[in-house]
């Protein structure tokens, strides 16, 4: 289960085999099924966490009581609502499985004593972070500035793992539409 994390983090720059020790020894493996919520609004995001298998959705429920998706997170990738985590503050997002999953769970004072213990691992959450704004900044500009068609096309050409693992109701969540419009994207696609 840690071979994928340890190539992450190997990734990001060299350590050793104690400090890669180090680190697994303060991840807490968990393991969470389908539909199970592992953050619920108003609740303080305990976690950051990466996903060795499965794939789950970070949403919220706009003021009409529907759900808007804002990510979807797959495999070698984090989860976590990073405002709450580092804030101590009260979250405003749910983050639920959407498949069965495999999660390595950092905790906050785990995270702080590791970067005590191990300085040089800033960097890793350092790039994380870096990786996680840009593909924010890349769904602002996509939001923006693409026709609903033009944004269905890149997600599929740009995420083609997820389009074909989650429901597409939550794609046209994720897109800013409704599933009839999507299906009818979809359709003029089709006949192209």
């Amino acid at each position: 289960m840690f071979t994928a994390i340890n190539d992450y983090v190997n990734r990001c720059g060299i350590f050793s085999l104690q400090d890669m020790a180090v680190f697994n020894d303060l991840l807490k493996p968990q393991s969470i099924k389908k539909k199970q919520l592992l953050l619920r609004e108003g609740e303080v995001c305990n976690f950051e966490a990466y996903i060795a298998s499965g794939c789950l959705r970070t949403f919220y429920i706009d003021e009409n009581g529907s759900e808007v998706i804002l990510q979807f997170s797959i495999e070698d990738w984090w989860v976590s609502d990073i405002g709450s985590f580092h804030d101590r503050t009260p979250s405003s997002l749910y983050i639920e499985a959407i498949e069965d999953s495999e999660l390595l769970m950092l905790s906050p004072t785990r995270k702080e004593e590791l970067l005590t213990r191990l300085p040089q691992f800033e960097r890793v959450f350092r790039l994380m972070v870096q990786r996680h704004v840009s593909a924010l900044e890349h769904r602002l500009i996509r939001t923006i500035a693409k026709t609903a068609e033009e944004r269905y096309v890149e997600f599929i050409n740009r995420y083609p793992q997820i389009a074909m693992r989650v429901p597409q109701h939550y794609i046209a969540s994720y897109l800013g539409m409704t599933p009839e419009f999507l299906s009818k994207i979809r359709r003029r696609l089709v006949t192209r």
